[in-house]
């Protein structure tokens, strides 16, 4: 199943809606009292499977165009939002940074979350080295704490994808890395969850990221150092990770800082993150 938060009034009223191929049906069509991916995925499994169905049972007329809509982040109240750095090689490497130790794990702000199609708004006087990097986002489906890798994609609800725009003057000039990463709208995020179902293995999706039409990044989730089942086994020893928790899982190499010149995003650009079956995430850069 796919979701996605549909503005369907003003900018202020989003619902959460099925996507079925380029159509989607909001919850109150489908009679359901889920008013956001929170909602639903506390409700738990049983919900999930009434959605599918109330969906599937739908008459024709009641579905609307996706490329009619506005679309809100497809992932708004997360517990908390829980990001994974140098978890690719070569993006450690060109970096120069050190990935050897273990998970590099930081958080990042509320605030932060975007939407597909949205502006992201960068100040020159903050930051001059604005980078990109297209990661993908696992959403926890209930309760995990000290699961073992085998079990651990058992407690995913889904995936989206993830674009983990980052000061990166600041990240070289400061000890930690949430607040680089966490300025008003840098973590654009959809445009939809897709559920376990349609993703069995998240190990062998293709992940791209293009600024304007120049691609930048071509990698696969492959090439992850520690796979998304060891990062959530890792990650949840001792620590309890509630349900909604997003988790982006690090990002491939070829970011702006490591070409040459460098390329770092400005006024005018646009940067889609493309995951293999979840879909493409386009954020606008504007100053």
């Amino acid at each position: 199943m796919k979701l996605a938060h549909i503005h369907t009034g003003s900018d202020d009223f989003f619902e959460l809606a099925v996507v079925v191929g380029e159509r989607f049906a909001p919850m109150s069509a489908l009679d359901m009292p889920y008013k956001d991916l929170q909602q639903l995925i506390e409700a738990g499994p049983e919900a999930r499977t009434e959605v599918e169905r109330a969906a599937a049972a739908l008459a024709p007329d009641a579905w609307s165009q996706v490329t009619e809509a506005k679309l809100a982040p497809a992932v708004m109240r997360p517990p908390i939002t829980l990001a994974v750095g140098l978890n690719y090689d070569e993006h450690a490497s060109e970096l120069s940074l050190d990935n050897d130790a273990g998970p590099v794990l930081f958080t990042l702000f509320p605030n932060s979350l975007a939407a597909h199609d949205g502006d992201v708004v960068i100040n020159p006087d903050i930051s001059v080295e604005i980078d990109y990097e297209a990661e993908l986002g696992v959403i926890i489906g209930k309760p995990a704490r000290d699961v073992t890798p085998e079990e651990a994609l058992d407690y995913v609800f889904g995936y989206t994808a993830i674009n983990d725009i980052t000061a990166r003057d600041i990240q070289f000039r400061e000890p930690q890395w949430s607040r680089c990463k966490s300025f008003d709208g840098f973590t654009p995020v959809g445009p939809f969850v897709v559920t376990t179902d349609e993703i069995p293995d998240p190990q062998t999706l293709a992940i791209t990221c293009d600024v304007d039409d120049l691609r930048v990044q071509d990698s696969t989730t492959e090439f992850m150092i520690r796979t998304v089942a060891q990062l959530i086994s890792t990650i949840s020893e001792g620590a309890t990770l509630m349900p909604g928790t997003l988790i982006s899982t690090g990002s491939p190499g070829g970011a702006g800082r490591s070409r040459k010149p460098p390329l770092y995003l400005k006024p005018g650009m646009d940067v889609t993150v493309t995951i293999e079956k979840i879909g493409a995430l386009t954020s606008h850069i504007v100053e």
